[in-house]
């Protein structure tokens, strides 16, 4: 181990009998991709890094923001205004130089995402965005690597083993409800994000040194009021048909029936060849596509997924939504 300093270091964690030197060897050799930098990540990437894990891949597009300190406990004052990512890698460089962090400043995407997996032997999802979750579980599912996915929102959470030898995000979340919250939005504890981070911390160990039972195929909640934990295996749910996956703009086509759902004055990058409707029109058959797919745009693709599902009542061509996010200066 680097610095001679590797017996003192795991020596408590590889004394444990389900543990031992074999897993630290494992640690040490995997590589592991972090999406997003925020609440989830602080304790993931402190457990990780302080464990041995040999190479992280940490992507986020964001800036340090003041109203994200209370769980983002990674970052300080003085961190504000500066890249999550970087400034995570420089920490967790101080925490553990056997680890080698290396960071993409941008989120994962459609367009980039299988790339990034298919180097990476798990992926943990710790993104505030339920399309980024969906589009890492579908990436998972196709390149057969196991994803650790959680998400907290206000004072509920949960995290679970998808894809690898399980089923994916899909087989457990078909559908998305009327309305999605996020931590912007609804608000959220920073004690309740430690605890499911915490939990995604130790899956991700589980599956990286191969204890048993396996994490994959199971999933936890959280209620953090009541404190109580729950959750239920879902190694047999059947992966589900026809669902509505996403792309990124850049993999838009010219014949495309491009829809902005957007309100004319919200902030994001802007769509000009795209017609501007609203969730409402696509309840009447005459809101039909003028080319072979449509492509429905909003800024977290919830907008999207529910003009797609009131369109497929009534066309059955295809079907591909675009989360197009806040603008990227905004931090």
């Amino acid at each position: 181990m680097a610095g001679g300093h590797g017996l003192s270091r795991y020596a408590r964690q590889i004394a444990l009998p389900e543990f031992g030197q074999m897993a630290q060897d494992r640690l040490a050799g995997a590589h592991v991709l972090v999406v997003g930098a925020g609440g989830l990540a602080a304790p993931v990437l402190q457990y990780l890094v302080g464990a041995g894990v040999g190479r992280i891949t940490l992507m986020d597009g964001d800036r340090v923001s003041l109203s994200n300190l209370h769980r983002q406990t990674l970052f300080s004052m003085n961190d504000i205004g500066q890249p999550k990512a970087e400034v995570a890698a420089r920490h967790m460089a101080a925490l553990n130089p056997d680890c080698t962090v290396t960071t993409v400043p941008e989120p994962l995407d459609p367009a980039n995402a299988a790339d990034h997996v298919t180097t990476a032997d798990l992926v943990l999802d710790c993104a505030d965005s339920f399309a980024a979750s969906y589009v890492a579980s579908d990436t998972c599912l196709a390149q057969g690597t196991p994803l650790i996915s959680a998400s907290v929102v206000g004072t509920s959470g949960y995290c679970g083993g998808f894809c690898g030898t399980a089923p994916s995000l899909r087989a457990v979340f078909p559908d998305l409800p009327d309305r999605a919250g996020s931590c912007a939005t609804d608000g959220v504890l920073g004690p309740s994000v430690g605890v499911v981070g915490s939990l995604q911390a130790q899956m991700a160990m589980a599956v990286l040194t191969g204890m048993t039972p396996s994490p994959l195929g199971q999933l936890v909640t959280f209620e953090a009021i009541s404190h109580r934990f729950g959750g239920f295996r879902f190694d047999a749910a059947p992966e589900p048909a026809g669902g509505f996956g996403f792309i990124a703009p850049s993999q838009t086509a010219p014949d495309d029936w491009l829809v902005d759902l957007r309100a004319a004055d919200e902030d994001g990058p802007d769509l000009p060849e795209a017609v501007r409707l609203k969730v409402a029109d696509f309840e009447t058959p005459d809101t039909r596509p003028e080319g072979p797919r449509a492509v429905l745009a909003c800024r977290t693709g919830l907008r999207s997924w529910q003009a797609a599902t009131r369109l497929r009542a009534h066309w059955d061509g295809d079907i591909a939504l675009i989360a197009l996010g806040a603008d990227p200066t905004e931090t």
